[in-house]
């Protein structure tokens, strides 16, 4: 299930999208316009900062913008940002846990399956195709 933070981030990535300007967005009016409380936010702006998918200016004129084109992102690559990986299921994220079922588990190719499909239908999906 995708968190709530993982929804907002993509609603603020749409937000900076349609703004359609090489300007600094300040945070207030993003939350305004989301109905997203502001200290929400600032949490979840932080971690796009730090992944790299937002740029961040302070004092007079601050605030947030994207640091590519909306069509340079994609939807998984947000999501993956905030939410973790897109695994269905523990056993195939990417840790160091490897399940000792793995050679003989009967379901494991059904959940790679479904690891896939939605995989591929996150990172199909642009941040444009998101926006009016």
């Amino acid at each position: 299930m995708i968190s709530t933070r993982g929804r907002y981030s993509v609603r603020v990535m749409i937000d900076l999208a349609e703004q359609r300007s090489n300007r600094y967005i300040p945070l207030k009016d993003i939350a305004a316009r989301q109905e997203i409380s502001k200290k929400y936010l600032e949490i979840i702006v932080k971690e796009l900062v730090a992944g790299g998918l937002v740029e961040a200016a302070s004092g007079k004129g601050g605030g947030y913008k994207l640091c590519r084109k909306p069509e340079e992102y994609t939807v998984g690559e947000i999501l993956e940002l905030t939410e973790g990986p897109l695994c269905p299921v523990a056993c195939l994220s990417k840790s160091k846990n490897e399940c000792p079922r793995k050679e003989k588990c009967r379901t494991l190719p059904m959940w790679e399956e479904y690891g896939k499909i939605v995989r591929d239908f996150f990172y199909g999906k642009k941040l444009s195709d998101l926006t009016h």
